[in-house]
């Protein structure tokens, strides 16, 4: 475990049950007394009584927020015995607000990761910035590289209301609380940082944006390289997953790997032409 300069053990909070190795934790991270509001923060209206709970399994439910006119944006709720899980944070305080909503007076802690560093997936964070946020250590340094700059060039797309924050606990590698059988693991492919989340009581994978937007692009775009994504794909396939729920697709199942990889040399090469053209 390391500890950045400057935190203290009584500032830092690691969850009941959290196995891991190579973590580092930030300063801040609390467990309770979410944000729902601040001064510092950009706004728009809220568009989340467009989003609709769909339960998946018992405890895990996809919510579905309309981004554009070819795709939407999914965040995942798995409601653990110990902690409540939320998987991304969408485009602002409006994104999870439903999700707050279906968790209704739960007493037990949220714990929030962010399975990849870009806009769309983390701009709810604030809502949680008392919880654990977790990401990989590269998405954290991402996110603070890059956020200033998403939100001048995509707010328009901002729901309910936007204000920089950071996951405040990392790990390099692999990260499990085995109290609700729930593992974060590093599967770069779409982006370099990239994680997945596992349920292995529901037998639920949460691969973000390693599967692509719609049916006909299954495979997404590649930020790595084409030998990295064949690995990812293989990673994949040593999960027992039923359903696979991703950032902006419709649920699959562990089929929807066979036409990753059927469909993943014909993308590389599509992508390789329009990446000459720019």
């Amino acid at each position: 475990m390391v500890l950045y300069p400057g935190a203290e053990s009584s500032n830092l909070v690691l969850y009941p049950g959290a196995g891991s190795s190579n973590l580092v934790l930030y300063p801040g991270a609390r467990s309770s007394n979410l944000v729902l509001f601040s001064s510092e923060s950009t706004r728009t209206e809220s568009r989340c009584d467009h989003m609709k709970p769909v339960r998946i399994t018992k405890r895990n439910v996809m919510f579905t927020e309309p981004m554009g006119e070819h795709y939407d944006l999914n965040l995942g709720l798995i409601l653990g015995v110990k902690n409540n899980y939320i998987i991304d944070t969408g485009l602002g305080s409006g994104s999870v607000r439903p999700i707050l909503e279906y968790i209704g007076d739960s007493s037990k802690p949220i714990i929030v990761i962010n399975t990849h560093c870009h806009w769309d997936h983390i701009w709810g964070n604030w809502v949680f910035e008392k919880s654990l946020i977790i990401s990989h250590k590269l998405c954290r340094d991402l996110e603070d590289k890059y956020w200033d700059e998403a939100v001048r060039e995509f707010s328009g797309s901002i729901d309910g209301e936007v204000r920089k924050c950071l996951p405040n606990m990392v790990f390099d590698g692999f990260l499990s609380f085995p109290d609700d059988g729930i593992s974060i693991f590093h599967t770069p492919g779409h982006s370099e940082d990239g994680v997945s989340v596992y349920d292995s009581v529901d037998k639920v994978l949460y691969a973000g944006d390693n599967i692509g937007d719609t049916a006909e692009d299954i495979v997404p775009w590649i930020d790595t390289d084409m030998g990295t994504f064949q690995k990812l794909i293989d990673l994949y396939r040593a999960y027992d997953f039923e359903h696979c729920i991703s950032g902006h697709n419709k649920p699959q199942t562990k089929n929807v790997l066979a036409r990753m990889e059927n469909s993943l040399a014909a993308a590389w090469k599509k992508q390789t032409a329009a990446e000459q053209k720019i």
